[in-house]
């Protein structure tokens, strides 16, 4: 067949080439042609110039252009059913998935030549195409999923419902409920469609093999349809399919019981979700069962009252959309850009809401059976549904004609001039000016009208509570994906689908699904200004995973989230902490009821001294009864927490350097043994009197705690336990003076192990610390607690010299200033003993070696693998502190001064000072020691352990080698 130039004369100039084209493409189906009939050459030109698909399809199949003028079936309409008896017809003898995937795809692609040739010559007008669309749609869903169903019953068993009153089950069914244009039969001509799936009643299979549960059965057969229809296979398509109108969206179930969805929609249903429910419709499966659903569901959608809140909610609808148009440009949209369709449906759907529940006429899903009801049923001047008439319909021609050209679902207007010009000729326009000025006198109609029903939402610069409506899109699904990837990041995410999938992850969790809607409704107020203030760190996804860490924590517990809500900025500091630590954010994920402790900047980053934390602590515990154990041990312990997130806060923003934190940390130990001690020492008394120190002079308490290692050189970090040793300073021979009195040794090892029980306990809390009482006399095989004097001759006689080391780093933490001062003198001696060198440094080295072999890092098989151990490995926290505790003990004895210290820092000073070791050594010891406890902080902080690549530090490690050899060395 061949196209001559008189029959070119109604084609515009600039648009013959691409006719000419088309043509070209399918030549081999116009040579199955036997006869042309008198209209086909009119009708063929403006398909083809309006729609390179059909092009294309009728090139890949030439037989069908024959086919369809043929039958007859271009030029008539089909009936409700014909879809489903032809479609029925196909799949009855298929056997085989993939034929059937098939099949429906060839199907479709036939259908919609036909439709789209009807669309653009007018044979059907827009109402006809998109009933026809709709039909279309049903047929595909509800044939596919009944073959699919009886495969799935073959494989797994028919799912039936559990056994009712008389002992009966029921054989149960799928439901599919179409939504938005598919449900009110107003498909276009690339539409997705919206499903929900759903079924009757909970039970299971009745399969040979393993019985399954009905909502599994379901699910699986829900994902069946979606890959039937939606998987893009060489022979294209049939529907995109859309599920995120479900309950929870894409996180919720993807099928769900009757009673999963009514109560979900009584107790959890959002504005937005009656506007969707308004189009439901039974599409497939079980049609009585179905109804019977939409019944159940229908006071969801429709209130019994008048309900003006509708406007409100449209209002912020509409809005959101507003928004998502400035976002992306979307002006030129015939859907979402002003006085597009999305208005037109907006204007009818409001009065249904608002008054559909007393008027039962209202409550129909088509629009165009909405809008000529208006004039009697609210007032609105004819002339005005009249117009909005016209526009709806011209605009869904326009959509329809840009959905035609490639079968891709868009709304917006050609940029091009090609593009213009020939959807201003499908659509029977002379060119792009003529129907430019009618497609801007349509949408001013409906924007003035739309205003006029719902009060016009500012279109001015981005506001916050804009971003805040976008942000609630998200999260309730309301964005595609597409959208919602490009908004992060916008909004500064790195990796939008990694930020994306931790919050759809956050909504899946049946916490979430389960929530009131009180705590939803607190959850959905902080989760805007949550998610901005993560998009403005420099590593969002991470900082995002921690934070929602903690608001899966609190979600049972709302209040916290309002205290964020309504504190703005501790919701900041919260962010840019968490971002900073792992550990923080764990912390108060573990102790969320640290929150409060975020909310005064003041009190967060001014790290009180030991005098006021003592204070602050007696004045905490002076508010709870003393013999209320459980209440003082919990006060303890928020007291230790929040100042731990106190001095972490400090430590994270630099307010506090190494040192202080330090400091701070083993201050706050200080403040809470003593606590301890007292309460266990009243507890104690109360119960067995007080011990006597000598006949008739009780003791007051003479006892103390002493600290070792990192409290006792107040190098604290956090999560240090505390390496102690109790001492008492009683008569071994004398008993308590109470009424149940007990012998002194006896009443000190009680103290011991109820201050040890009071720090260990593990509670709703946590613990308040780790206890190590290894350095006591003897270790584990040794006493609790020991007497000054058994500990003074323990030292003297047994102890080992690692031990002695140990005590350069003793001091007392806690209990009597006076055996305080007597421990002292006792430790001067100890440490001051005249030592043979030799022996000294064998014995320090020997250890070293011992402990590096059982505690450092493994040999690696290759360079990559080598790992530096800050604390173990050569060169590093050990091996200085080793050197420092050698020079105490070999030179104590003449150069006193060195016992007056235990924090390594300031013993490096005296040693220094006596000229031990020149001033550059001295430099590069504390230097090394305050990086590597920097570095330690550091991973500590991020939850890492303390092992660093094995190139870190090299320089300092290889200078505290050298002098630990210089130093140490035989």
């Amino acid at each position: 067949m061949s196209i001559d130039e008189q029959k070119l004369q109604n084609v515009p100039e600039q648009l013959r080439p691409l006719l000419q084209d088309n043509l070209a493409r399918i030549e081999a189906a116009l040579g199955e042609l036997q006869d042309q009939p008198d209209w086909l050459t009119v009708e063929l030109q403006r398909t083809l110039i309006g729609s390179d698909f059909v092009a294309e399809q009728l090139q890949r199949h030439p037989d069908w252009l024959a086919q369809l003028i043929q039958s007859g079936d271009l030029q008539q309409a089909y009936g409700e059913t014909e879809y489903a008896e032809r479609l029925q017809a196909l799949l009855t003898p298929i056997e085989d998935e993939k034929e059937l995937h098939r099949q429906l795809r060839l199907f479709r692609q036939r259908e919609m030549i036909r439709l789209i040739w009807r669309d653009l010559n007018r044979l059907s007008d827009m109402r006809g195409t998109t009933r026809e669309l709709s039909w279309l749609a049903d047929a595909c869903i509800d044939r596919t999923l009944e073959w699919l169903y009886q495969q799935a019953c073959q494989r797994w068993g028919v799912p039936h419902s559990r056994p009712d009153a008389k002992g009966q089950r029921h054989p149960q069914r799928m439901v599919v409920l179409g939504m938005g244009k598919l449900g009110a039969h107003e498909l276009n001509l690339s539409s997705d469609i919206d499903l929900i799936f759903t079924f009757p009643a909970n039970g299971e299979t009745d399969g040979e093999r393993k019985n399954l549960e009905n909502q599994d059965f379901f699910i699986r057969l829900g994902q069946k349809l979606i890959q039937a229809l939606d998987n893009l296979t060489i022979d294209g398509f049939v529907f995109r399919v859309d599920m995120r109108l479900r309950p929870f969206g894409s996180a919720g179930s993807l099928a769900c019981s009757f009673g999963a969805m009514e109560s979900y929609y009584q107790d959890q249903g959002r504005d937005w979700e009656r506007y969707a429910m308004i189009k439901a419709r039974v599409v497939a499966g079980d049609q009585e069962a179905g109804e019977e659903l939409i019944q159940l569901l229908r006071p969801f959608v429709y209130r019994k009252y008048i309900d003006f809140s509708a406007f409100e909610s449209l209002r912020d609808m509409k809005g959101m959309i507003n928004r998502e148009v400035r976002r992306k440009g979307l002006s030129h949209n015939v859907k979402l850009g002003a006085g597009g369709i999305r208005e037109v449906e907006f204007i009818a759907q409001a009065f249904q809401l608002i008054r559909g529940g007393r008027d039962h006429e209202l409550q129909q899903r088509e629009l165009l059976n909405i809008l000529p009801q208006l004039p009697e049923k609210v007032g609105m001047p004819e002339a005005a549904v009249t117009e909005l008439t016209d526009a709806y319909t011209f605009l869904r021609n326009v959509e329809h004609g840009i959905q035609a050209i490639a079968d891709k679902q868009t709304q917006e207007l050609p940029e091009d001039e090609m593009g213009r010009e020939r959807l201003a000729f499908a659509q029977g326009f002379a060119d792009w000016d003529a129907l430019d000025q009618a497609l801007q006198k349509c949408r001013a109609d409906v924007s003035r009208h739309f205003a006029d029903v719902i009060a016009p939402v500012d279109e001015g610069e981005e506001q916050p509570d804009d971003l805040r409506g976008d942000w609630l899109a998200l999260w309730q699904g309301l964005m595609e994906d597409a959208s919602a990837l490009e908004f992060l990041a916008e909004q500064g995410y790195q990796s939008p689908k990694q930020a994306l999938k931790a919050l759809q992850d956050l909504k899946g969790l049946r916490t979430v699904q389960m929530l009131q809607k009180v705590a939803l409704e607190r959850l959905e107020a902080v989760l805007p200004a949550l998610l901005e203030n993560v998009g403005q760190c420099s590593n969002p996804e991470i900082t995002l995973e921690r934070v929602l860490v903690l608001i899966q924590a609190v979600l049972r517990r709302s209040a916290y989230l309002v205290l964020l809500n309504e504190n703005p900025a501790a919701l900041k500091q919260l962010v840019q902490l968490c971002s900073a630590s792992a550990w923080f954010a764990e912390q108060l994920s573990k102790q969320p009821v640290l929150l409060d402790e975020l909310i005064d900047p003041r009190t967060l980053y001014t790290p009180p001294n030991l005098t006021a934390l003592r204070t602050e602590l007696r004045q905490q515990l002076l508010r709870i009864p003393e013999d209320d154990i459980e209440q003082l041990m919990e006060t303890l312990r928020y007291f230790k927490h929040a100042h731990m997130l106190r001095v972490a806060a400090s430590d994270i923003t630099g307010v506090l350097p190494l040192m202080r934190v330090s400091d701070y940390l083993t201050w706050l130990a200080e403040a809470v043994l003593e606590a301890v001690l007292d309460i266990a020492w009243r507890n104690l008394t109360e119960k067995h009197g007080v011990p006597q120190k000598s006949p008739g002079v009780p003791c007051d308490p003479d006892f103390i705690i002493i600290g070792y290692g990192k409290v006792g050189g107040i190098e604290l970090s956090y999560g240090s336990d505390l390496d102690l040793v109790f001492l008492h300073d009683a008569a071994g021979n004398l008993e308590t003076d109470g009424g149940k009195p007990i012998a002194n040794s006896v009443f000190f090892n009680r103290l011991g192990q109820r201050i040890i029980h009071i720090l260990n306990t593990f509670t709703p809390s946590g613990i308040l610390y780790e206890v190590d009482m290894r350095l006591r006399p003897s270790g584990n095989s040794g006493l609790l607690v020991s007497s000054l004097n058994a500990f003074r001759e323990y030292q003297q006689k047994e102890a080992w010299t690692w031990e002695h080391q140990a005590l350069v780093r003793a001091r007392v933490v806690a209990g009597s200033p006076a055996l305080a001062e007597r421990f002292q003198s006792v430790r001067r001696e100890i440490l001051g003993q005249p030592r043979e060198e030799a022996k000294l440094k064998s014995d320090v080295t020997t250890m070293r070696e011992k402990m590096r072999g059982h505690l450092g890092s493994k040999p690696a098989a290759d360079e990559e693998s080598r790992v530096f151990h800050l604390k173990q490995d050569r060169g590093g926290i050990v091996d200085i502190e080793f050197m420092v505790q050698y020079l105490v003990l070999r030179h104590a004895a003449e150069m006193p001064a060195l016992m007056r210290w235990t924090d390594n820092i300031r013993i490096l000073a005296s040693v220094e000072a006596e000229g031990l070791l020149a001033s550059d050594e001295v430099e590069l010891l504390r230097e090394a020691y305050k990086a590597y406890r920097a570095a330690g902080h550091r991973q500590t902080m991020q939850n890492l352990s303390g092992v660093l690549g094995d190139q870190e530090m090299a320089a300092y490690r290889e200078g505290v080698a050298e002098l630990w050899q210089r130093l140490l060395a035989p």
